[in-house]
């Protein structure tokens, strides 16, 4: 029987193959009364399982050194759970005071840490219980004696290239084992735009839909499965019509990604000569070769807080500092805009800091201000980098022109120092904002008379001008980067920037969407940032735009207020 399940596309692509379904240990074990005289056994059976999967992760993590950049964080994630006490000694006080078997007492204390996590109204932390879920599910399944690495075993002898893999849900762990091997897609019953299955899915260009629900329990092994990682769609046991047309879009797909690779060396401009940067976001040195191999002119956004995530602490002022030189050598020469720490919000810098409104609250500079000591340790391993290239310094989420003083300021501390140590830096250094409230692009100007250069971040800048929360799939419905306020906003930031000569570029989502491309350019958009991947699709638009019939298009369309119209004008700019 043919049917269709609807969910949240992840990641684009079409892939066919067929189920293989995931094992899914479950967490109901059996409750158990162990004798006075087993308790201790017990408890140190309990801390082997544990010593097991960190073990486990350890080796995993070793494995991460080709993989995409966020694996090593997330692997890092969970072996930060296994040395929580909450997750770790408390099971083992329920195992001494109620004589009861390890795995009952671990599944006892997850829920308890689950409805923790529930209480959060930020729906990044929320989704954090998965992480919880799937670390004590690990652990459950070394004490009974079934560990995480048999779980592909099913694969072997089997065509992976045609197998699309079906899971309740999917840790970083997985993933990683997912490395050496070639799946077609997946897809898991839970999930958000912000889940690791989603992030991860997006950065190994793997076709994968989530927040199936029910995905899991109604797909059979071996059933056929077209995978649409774009809108979300999973089609079960396809009839043959159905089958061909999806097979032709594929065929289109790869033959389009085919000849992409053919743009690498092309000068980017367009048909009229305008010359337009195509810059790469990275989130750690490793991402720097990718960058390269698809034609980056630049790095327009080094996500520096993914240093710190997922560790525990703080990298100090040393390992930060290798870090940044390692991204500025690797460059070769080419521009490297380092953003000081985005922390906050949906990136927590402390898990026990709870905020009521995390998106409003102290994050980015204003928690950088706030922890002078931090942020000077920070100024100090980016000056210190400088040396060794073309480094610009970007300040996030920007409203007030004293954040802009203070930080310039503190600037000027750091820099005193290095000249105090007779450590070498680039004094010129520029200095750049990044526009992502609705207040910093309506009240540009006094951004401009302070700063060397712009940096739109469309992700926030959307997010704040109407009031929806980007990570929460309930309302990912009317997160609208066309609408006529947002486009507004975008566009006087861009005009306000040209008109005193003041670099501006984008790095935000809309950079890399080539649906857009022609729209921006038409602003007067000349620096673009983007996840490496994107980059030639986006030089594509751009080499075959000619801006003298653009531009005049773009100025009538910012003149419509009606969605349906503006989407109208966007397919004809794109026709």
């Amino acid at each position: 029987m043919s049917f269709i399940l609807h969910g949240l596309g992840v990641s684009g692509g079409i892939a066919i193959g067929r189920a293989l379904l995931m094992s899914h240990a479950t967490l109901e074990v059996s409750h158990l009364t162990i004798a006075p005289r087993m308790v201790d056994k017990e408890i140190d059976r309990f801390e082997r399982a544990i010593a097991a999967v960190k073990a486990e992760l350890a080796t995993m993590k070793e494995a991460t050194e080709h993989a995409p950049a966020e694996l090593a964080a997330f692997i890092d994630l969970h072996a930060m759970f296994l040395d929580d006490p909450e997750l770790v000694d408390v099971p083992k006080q329920l195992i001494r005071e109620r004589r009861c078997n390890a795995e009952w007492a671990l599944v006892q204390q997850m829920e308890h840490l689950v409805e923790q996590f529930e209480q959060f109204d930020d729906t990044y932390l929320k989704e954090r219980k998965f992480d919880v879920v799937q670390v004590v599910e690990r652990v459950v399944k070394e004490l009974m004696g079934h560990p995480g690495r048999n779980l592909l075993r099913t694969a072997k002898g089997v065509k992976e290239e045609n197998l699309v893999v079906v899971a309740h849900d999917l840790s970083p762990a997985d993933v990683i084992a997912f490395k050496e091997h070639r799946f077609a897609a997946f897809i898991t019953d839970v999930g958000g735009a912000t889940s690791h299955t989603a992030i991860l899915a997006r950065s190994m260009a793997i076709p994968a839909s989530v927040g199936l629900e029910n995905a899991r329990a109604v797909i059979r092994d071996g059933e056929q499965l077209i995978i649409d990682g774009t809108r979300g769609v999973v089609i079960v046991n396809p009839d043959i019509r159905i089958l061909e047309e999806y097979q032709l879009r594929k065929n289109q797909l790869e033959l389009e990604r085919s000849k992409l690779k053919r743009l690498k060396s092309a000068k980017s401009q367009t048909i009229d000569g305008t010359e337009v940067q195509l810059q790469a976001n990275i989130e750690l040195p490793g991402d720097v070769p990718e960058s390269l191999e698809l034609g980056a002119e630049g790095i327009g956004l080094f996500r520096t807080e993914f240093l710190f995530l997922g560790r525990g602490d703080m990298p100090d002022e040393d390992e930060q500092f290798e870090a940044y030189r390692k991204v500025v050598k690797g460059m070769a020469g080419r521009p490297v805009t380092i953003r000081t720490f985005d922390l906050g919000g949906d990136k927590a810098i402390d898990e026990n800091r709870t905020q009521t409104n995390p998106a409003l609250g102290r994050r980015a500079i204003r928690l950088s201000l706030a922890e002078p000591k931090m942020f000077q340790t920070q100024l100090r391993a980016i000056l210190r980098a400088s040396k060794y290239g073309p480094v610009k310094l970007l300040i996030p989420m920007l409203a007030h022109a004293h954040e802009i003083d203070q930080t310039l300021a503190a600037l000027e501390q750091a820099k005193s120092s290095l000249r105090g140590e007779k450590v070498s830096f680039d004094e010129k250094i520029e200095v750049g904002g990044m526009i992502e409230i609705p207040a910093a692009a309506l009240a540009v100007g006094m951004f401009m008379r302070r700063l060397d250069f712009l940096s739109i971040g469309t992700n926030d800048l959307i997010q704040y001008t109407l009031a929806i929360d980007r990570m929460d799939e309930q309302v990912a419905s009317l997160y609208d980067p066309l609408h006529p306020a947002v486009l507004m906003l975008i566009a006087h930031t861009i005009a306000s920037a040209e008109k005193i000569d003041v670099p501006v570029s984008v790095c935000g989502e809309l950079a890399g969407d080539p649906e857009l491309t022609r729209l921006l350019l038409g602003m007067g958009l000349r620096i673009f940032s983007m996840h490496p991947t994107q980059i030639l699709e986006v030089k594509s638009r751009v080499l075959k735009t000619d801006l003298t019939e653009v531009a005049p298009a773009v100025r009538k369309m910012l003149r419509l207020d009606e969605p349906a119209k503006l989407r109208e004008a966007l397919d004809k700019l794109n026709a």
